[in-house]
């Protein structure tokens, strides 16, 4: 039976910290957990934006509990900062959703020295994560994780690019950025393997939002300055993608489906993943990887300066 937002329950009582709830996706997502009755903590650079959103999020659903904390995930001091914030206001994380993210931009170092595509999708919510671990943990908080069809398109991952001297390579936007979503999702995996071992009751899952139609093309291109290519790129993937609330579905499904016990991984069950109605998705070897899993964990430990120590 095919899964829809009529199966999620009533989450009155729940918080939900989502990150990056300014671009098409993330705000589908508040605005469904919203609807069911959660209350939420959302992320955002842009404090504008973010007041643009949290009012849209007001007005359609009256009476909705919902904070914003302000996180660049491409700084990691920021991310410091933001944790320190959430622990010293929430004692309970129910939900933890990583979905801001940053697709192709042209080549840029963050604060930090580290590419900006693996700095922001993969090891600043890394280091989000292993600051808030501790309210996490203790709230048998459900951690999901945003991959993308785009980790099918690499065989691992480069780690150099998570030390201070960086990768070698040529810099090639598209690998980087399947590298960066693969990331997230051997992290999703080990989180899951590294819980179970340690006997907590914490829920590690993924999912992917197939080809959808949100500002991910075009954010990533402006930070370079996109041009003409970044034009193109974003309106052909509008073109042919489906919409940002279709593609919100295996993040919301792998969010509250009560059937989901760790380490599954969800997306659109249609052509090659891109989209169609949410169900069980398939990942590469490389993600199911436990060495390569275990070695992402521990150069993300280094590059961050976090320690995430499970148990």
């Amino acid at each position: 039976m095919t899964w829809t937002t009529d199966d999620i329950g009533d989450l009155s009582g729940t918080r939900a910290l989502i990150t990056g709830v300014t671009g098409g996706l993330g705000g589908e997502i508040a605005r469904e957990l919203a609807r069911h009755g959660a209350s939420l903590v959302v992320t955002a650079r842009d404090a504008a934006k973010a007041e643009t959103t949290v009012a849209a999020l007001r007005s359609e659903v009256p009476g909705v509990q919902v904070d914003v904390v302000e996180l660049d995930l491409a700084d990691l001091g920021s991310v410091a900062r933001a944790a320190d914030d959430v622990l010293a206001r929430w004692d309970r994380i129910d939900l933890a959703i990583n979905n801001a993210g940053i697709m192709i931009p042209p080549f840029r170092e963050t604060v930090d020295g580290f590419e900006l595509q693996i700095a922001t999708n993969h090891l600043g919510h890394f280091a989000w994560n292993a600051r808030l671990w501790p309210v996490l943990r203790d709230s048998s908080a459900r951690v999901v994780a945003v991959s993308s069809v785009a980790h099918t398109t690499v065989h691992g991952i480069d780690l150099r690019s998570l030390t201070p001297e960086g990768s070698p390579r040529r810099y090639k936007r598209w690998q980087s950025y399947g590298e960066s979503k693969l990331a997230n999702l051997v992290f999703s995996q080990e989180l899951h393997r590294r819980v179970t071992a340690a006997g907590l009751d914490v829920t590690s899952v993924a999912a992917h939002p197939g080809v959808a139609s949100t500002e991910l093309t075009k954010t990533g291109f402006s930070v370079g300055g996109g041009g003409p290519i970044g034009f193109l790129m974003h309106q052909g993937t509008h073109l042919v993608a489906q919409s940002a609330r279709a593609g919100s579905l295996p993040v919301l499904q792998a969010a509250t489906d009560p059937g989901l016990t760790g380490g599954e991984y969800l997306g659109p069950r249609g052509f090659r993943g891109m989209r169609g109605k949410p169900g069980p998705a398939s990942m590469t070897r490389s993600a199911r990887d436990p060495e390569l899993a275990r070695l992402l964990w521990e150069t993300s430990e280094r590059a961050a300066g976090a320690d995430f120590t499970i148990a």
